[in-house]
């Protein structure tokens, strides 16, 4: 048996995951402050916040969709940086981010000639699915450029560095805020007001900046280019079923957000508002104790390269401490600014009542979800797309599908939404929890 090196220390661990903290919420944090900026304009402010809330929804499902080859990229690489033969896979980089970008263009155009079927499947309407259309067929453009960004960012994990991405992400958040009270309200005498496109082309410009960024930065600072060589390295055929699976699982998963979405909208405006808001920040939080789960997605990589299976189940545990941690740290400060952050997204009372009133199941589900995204991220770095398949399967369709049926034929409403979610949550967690502790600690210990 190989000799197991030294534990993987607290400040190891916080050194990759506050700078991956900081950049996982850069996505969010785009949405998030398109949802309060938007649901602050002076006319069809309500409207206006669901097709924000419809149309992210959507454009979050593609993103996590195309993006699982950041996962499976820094899983490869991690793995040949533990095994130290980073030369093997020199020209695989370039080739899979070529596949990404070709795929990303052919989804958006595809997606921009049925934007407008797309949106009513979510049950939108009226001034609502005109507001939707038209802020995705801005966003989508954004769609290359994000996914060139995921790609370079699972490079850099995979090399054990979240610094540059952290830098990115800060500069395209910065961007995005400075352009969306710039373009949404408008500059008086410079920039007419531009409502919900403003805060769609402030997104665009800002995954732009990020993508210019991210490309100078891959070719200074890492040993790979982006010259595109054949024939294919012999990892992208693994890379690619990883990603495969990955999809499979991302689809899954956004199966859930869609009907999540769907009876949000059927139950009405104020629904469909309310839920945006507090997806958002469902979202922004899972973003940000993801911090954690990007450590296990990176370490655990090398670890299992370097085939040093003890330090691998002593990382899980440590990695679901501090997450839980962070997670009672978020719900309790939110429980604390609860009616405040609900000030902040919106001025209508019928919209606040009925976030209030499901706001609290989020914030209790944080250490559950805490606990959940750091085995995610640890089977992706292993490389277990299978397994994480075949979870998110198992979670949506006999856990979250069927617990929002019977929300709403009890006429629950969001109640039976934020259930649904909760039990989504347990699955997701609990069978991967007992898949780890099946393969690494009685077999591998």
């Amino acid at each position: 048996m190989i000799e197991s090196k030294p534990k993987v220390t607290f400040k190891q661990i916080n050194r990759l995951a506050l700078p991956a903290l900081i950049a996982g919420i850069a996505e969010p944090l785009l949405s998030i402050t398109d949802t309060a900026i938007v649901g602050n304009i002076d006319k069809d402010a309500t409207e206006a916040l669901a097709a924000v809330g419809i149309a992210g929804s959507f454009l979050s499902a593609l993103f996590w969709i195309l993006a699982q080859t950041r996962s499976a990229i820094s899983s490869v690489v991690a793995q040949y940086l533990g095994a130290k033969r980073l030369d093997d896979i020199k020209t695989m980089p370039a080739q899979i981010i070529m596949i990404n970008i070709v795929l990303s263009i052919f989804l958006g155009v595809v997606t921009l000639v049925f934007a407008e079927s797309i949106f009513k499947l979510y049950n939108a309407e009226g001034l609502i699915l005109q507001f939707s259309v038209e802020y995705y067929k801005i966003r989508a453009f954004g769609l290359p450029f994000t996914l060139f960004v995921f790609s370079v960012f699972g490079v850099f994990r995979g090399l054990q560095n979240t610094f540059w991405p952290m830098i990115i992400s800060i500069v395209g958040a910065v961007t995005n805020v400075l352009l969306d009270f710039a373009l949404v309200y408008g500059i008086e005498g410079i920039i007419t007001p531009m409502n919900i496109k403003g805060a769609a082309y402030a997104s665009v410009i800002a995954q732009a900046i990020m993508a210019v960024m991210a490309l100078v930065l891959l070719l200074k600072k890492t040993p790979f280019t982006l010259k595109f060589q054949l024939p294919f390295n012999r990892e992208i055929k693994r890379l690619l079923m990883l990603s495969f699976n990955l999809f499979i699982r991302a689809l899954a998963l956004n199966i859930a957000l869609y009907f999540a979405n769907a009876y949000a909208t059927k139950y009405g405006d104020n629904y469909i508002a309310a839920q945006t808001m507090a997806f958002q920040i469902w979202l922004f939080f899972a973003f940000f104790i993801d911090g954690y789960s990007s450590v296990g997605n990176i370490v655990s990589g090398r670890l299992l390269g370097e085939k040093d299976y003890k330090n691998l189940w002593n990382l899980s545990l440590d990695l679901s401490k501090y997450a839980i941690v962070v997670a009672i740290i978020l719900g309790v400060v939110s429980a604390v600014f609860y009616r405040p952050i609900g000030d902040m997204f919106t001025d209508d009372e019928n919209v606040k009542n009925t976030f209030y009133a499901i706001f609290w199941i989020v914030l209790i589900m944080q250490p559950l979800n805490a606990v959940a995204f750091v085995f995610d991220g640890l089977f992706k770095g292993l490389a277990e797309g299978a397994k994480l398949r075949n979870t998110l399967l198992i979670a949506t369709f006999i856990g979250f599908i069927p617990t929002l049926l019977l929300g709403d034929w009890l006429n629950f409403k969001l109640y039976g939404v934020w259930l649904a979610f909760f039990v989504w949550m347990f699955l997701r967690g609990g069978i991967l929890v007992l898949y780890f502790r099946k393969e690494y600690l009685t077999v591998k210990n």
